[in-house]
């Protein structure tokens, strides 16, 4: 509770000493929403590149294996990293997300002129509904990427241990599963990452 409240009060100075500079909480959760966007496309990509890679070693015909399992090892650190940054991307856009409403409904309160009320509300209203379409979805991919991410750890280790033709020959069958669980991954990203434009679009009307 404590770190908690730390964490709110610095995120609201934060805000305060931004909007002082003529940066308000709708211009960061545009940038924030757009940095999410990107770090989810620099994820597809990981994943995607871990996937052919291992692919790749399935495939393996001759040379040295080690080798191989030092290109495999390296995109699965990259794929965490860039799960990861996904994560804490969608964090800062919840923190300021949380201010955005906040203040945009109290301030609803203070006016006075009931045409305006009703029209600031039904904005208020309509981007609260977009932006939970929004974190659904982004929160949807980011699900897909833990068990995928347990798969290419897995059988990186496997790797490590077992470096002979012989295991790469068992984890023929692992692969088409890893394989399905990306293309799955692959797709919800996708979907979050054009969510996250329209989004931005609705924002920047």
């Amino acid at each position: 509770m404590m770190s908690l409240l730390v964490l709110t009060s610095c995120s609201s100075a934060y805000y305060s000493a931004m909007e002082q500079v003529g940066i308000h909480k709708r211009d960061i959760m545009v940038d924030r929403v757009e940095e999410a966007k990107e770090s989810q496309q620099e994820a597809q990509e990981k994943f995607a590149s871990a996937l052919a890679e291992m692919t790749a070693l399935i495939r393996f015909d001759g040379g040295e294996l080690k080798a191989q399992y030092q290109v495999i090892k390296a995109q699965y650190e990259q794929s965490q990293e860039a799960a990861d940054l996904v994560t804490l991307r969608i964090e800062k856009i919840e923190d300021v997300s949380d201010a955005l409403f906040t203040e945009w409904q109290e301030e609803i309160g203070q006016i006075s002129n009931a045409n305006l009320k009703r029209q600031s509300l039904t904005k208020f209203k309509a981007t609260q509904r977009r932006y939970k379409t929004l974190i659904d979805s982004m929160y949807k991919a980011e699900s897909k990427m833990a068990p995928v991410l347990t798969a290419l750890k897995d059988n990186t280790l496997f790797l490590k241990h077992n470096l002979n033709a012989q295991a790469v020959g068992a984890l023929q069958g692992e692969m088409l599963s890893i394989k399905k669980d990306v293309s799955i991954l692959l797709k919800e990203m996708s979907a979050a990452i054009e969510q996250s434009q329209k989004f931005i679009d609705m924002l920047e009307k």
